[in-house]
């Protein structure tokens, strides 16, 4: 007889399901003993959508594949250590989602990061294609503005890559968008959203505050504050931890919003909408981010950037472009000299 009522887990655009009747799918979290990866891990086991995790890191993930499989919700848990296991950890997943990575200490940019993410996200990206050719993947680790054109550069070269499954995962821009702004009016943060757009670095980011849902009235200094606050929530967190690490929590949390997205996408519900960068060709930028409907194959329907004021548009033209362009060229470089 149970005495008490079983917990229950509700996050924004993440909603949790009845496992009756539901899909098996597999995620692969690449990088999962880390310091969003324990995080991440730890919301997939108790997603019901989740019948299987694979949690795969170069060192310890077996210890934290052997806590996680305590835990008693349904996910099968399994841990994967070193390039030996990787083809296992990838073996018949949907989804992969990879948060990979050395983070950033203060003083760092994401862009600081590029020479060791950049080989790690194409060494994944190989075994991905090898393993699991047809899964969606969602990449975190840093700096995403690059990495995910090295990780489509290296599907493209394995004859798999398909732009409709790859994303760059731009998710907690939109999480501290909808903090702020609902902090700086006073409102519910659960009913306040802000679509992002662009890329997933400082002047890349661009909130669009004119479409806030509700629609919030904006003095010129409140979206110029708000706007910069956005963009260097990243570093904000990086200082105040003085070099204990980055931002992983609240990217955990962002992360399993869009894999769940991505998951309710696989089981075909409709109306599934998510931020998320992606191959586009709605500006000169060939990776950019905006609302997209997701479902069983992936990208259903790129949901564009709606209508701008002409302080977005400035920013857009004049910073997003230019910053988002050269990021996305040096990845193609790079995958493309190795």
């Amino acid at each position: 007889m149970r005495y008490f009522a079983e917990p229950t887990m509700s996050f924004r655009g993440a909603r949790f399901f009845s496992t009756t009747g539901a899909k098996a799918y597999k995620v692969a979290v690449l990088g999962g003993a880390g310091g969003i990866g324990q995080p991440l891990s730890l919301l997939l086991k108790q997603n019901p959508n989740v019948t299987k995790l694979a949690v795969y890191d170069v060192a310890h993930a077996k210890g934290v594949a052997a806590d996680l499989s305590h835990i008693n919700t349904p996910a099968q848990v399994t841990g994967h250590v070193g390039d030996a296991e990787l083809g296992a950890a990838l073996q018949g997943a949907d989804v992969v989602v990879i948060p990979a990575g050395v983070p950033r200490k203060p003083g760092m940019t994401r862009d600081d990061l590029f020479n060791t993410n950049a080989s790690i996200i194409q060494k994944l990206s190989e075994a991905i294609a090898k393993n699991c050719p047809k899964a969606s993947v969602a990449i975190i680790t840093n700096p995403v503005n690059s990495t995910i054109a090295i990780a489509a550069e290296a599907l493209k070269k394995a004859g798999v890559y398909d732009p409709k499954k790859l994303f760059g995962v731009t998710t907690l821009d939109v999480t501290r968008a909808r903090t702020f702004v609902a902090s700086k009016k006073g409102l519910d943060v659960t009913k306040v959203d802000v679509p992002v757009i662009g890329g997933h670095a400082g002047g890349t980011i661009l909130p669009l505050l004119s479409q806030t849902k509700p629609a919030i009235k904006f003095t010129q200094e409140e979206i110029e504050a708000l706007t910069v606050r956005i963009q260097n929530g990243g570093t904000e967190v990086v200082d105040a931890k003085a070099g204990a690490g980055s931002a992983t929590l609240s990217m955990a949390l962002a992360g399993h919003e869009f894999v769940n997205n991505l998951l309710r996408g696989l089981k075909g519900e409709k109306g599934v909408v998510a931020c998320t960068m992606i191959e586009s060709s709605l500006t000169p930028c060939k990776y950019f981010a905006t609302p997209v409907e997701l479902g069983p194959q992936g990208v259903v329907k790129n949901l564009g950037l709606g209508s701008l004021s002409d302080y977005e548009k400035g920013k857009l033209e004049k910073e997003v472009i230019p910053e988002l362009k050269s990021s996305i060229t040096k990845g193609e470089q790079f995958a493309n000299k190795a």
